[in-house]
């Protein structure tokens, strides 16, 4: 006996529909395994480039960072509350021209005991930079910070905090650790020193790398840090440079597309 199977045109679009659907949807799924995994949090790629955010312990350890790339008025200020603080661990990130235009501030950095890392060349988004133009920047800052520190930094925190996978594959290659933060004190936006306070407090938790400035675009900075810091002791809190904070330690990063 013979079957004739008869399926309708409606049908057939459906069944159309369907397969086309699964396949884009797999389509999709595969273009972009990447990008999941990248948001993920997993480390199951050793080799893939990372940026570090904060790192994973019980202990109460913090790392006040201040970035700076323009301006002369702002930096004294913040050295001299670390000092009369106490605070003789914290990192500085340098742009380089404003490091060519400040030895006397830089060699009082050194004097203080404080971390020196890169802020790169030029402040700018090297995201939108070819490979090339990107080792270019970080080139230029390693060359000049390492002249003007005797040492070449390890550390470097992109300008902007902006970068893509192939900004942290070449930093990684010309054998820095790509730095970010967890605690944004938001002092950039010239909120008020309250706010910049409160912006810590209740964020700040042990392994935390804070982020704050010492240009002379953030106006309120010097008047918080005071605060921040005897609240931060107050909550038993110690004070590393970033170093101390991830070496040997559990990094918590984010691999980037």
């Amino acid at each position: 006996m013979r079957f004739i199977y008869v399926v309708s045109a409606k049908r057939l679009k459906q069944i159309l529909i369907i397969l086309t659907a699964v396949l884009l949807a797999a389509g999709i799924g595969y273009a972009e395994r990447d990008t999941i995994s990248a948001f993920s949090g997993s480390t199951t790629s050793p080799q893939a480039p990372q940026a570090i955010y904060k790192v994973d312990t019980k202990e109460k350890k913090i790392a006040l960072t201040f970035d700076i790339s323009w301006g002369e008025t702002r930096a004294i200020p913040i050295l001299d509350i670390l000092k009369e603080k106490k605070v003789n661990k914290a990192t500085f990130f340098l742009s380089s021209p404003w490091g060519q235009r400040h030895p006397d501030i830089i060699k009082r950095i050194k004097e203080d005991g404080l971390e020196i890392g890169s802020h790169g060349h030029k402040h700018d988004n090297y995201s939108k930079y070819s490979d090339e133009e990107i080792r270019s920047q970080i080139g230029k800052a390693d060359t000049i910070l390492k002249e003007m520190t005797g040492q070449k930094p390890a550390l470097i925190r992109m300008p902007n905090g902006d970068f893509d996978k192939r900004v942290l594959q070449i930093a990684n290659q010309m054998g820095y650790s790509v730095i970010q933060w967890d605690t944004d004190s938001k002092d950039w936006m010239n909120p008020g020193s309250e706010a910049i306070i409160k912006n810590v407090l209740s964020k700040a938790h042990p392994g935390d790398i804070v982020l704050m400035h010492a240009s002379d675009s953030c106006k309120e900075t010097h008047l918080a840090l005071p605060v921040i810091i005897d609240k931060l002791r107050e909550q038993g809190y110690e004070f590393v440079t970033v170093s101390e904070l991830i070496a040997g330690t559990s990094v918590q990063s984010k691999e980037i597309n």
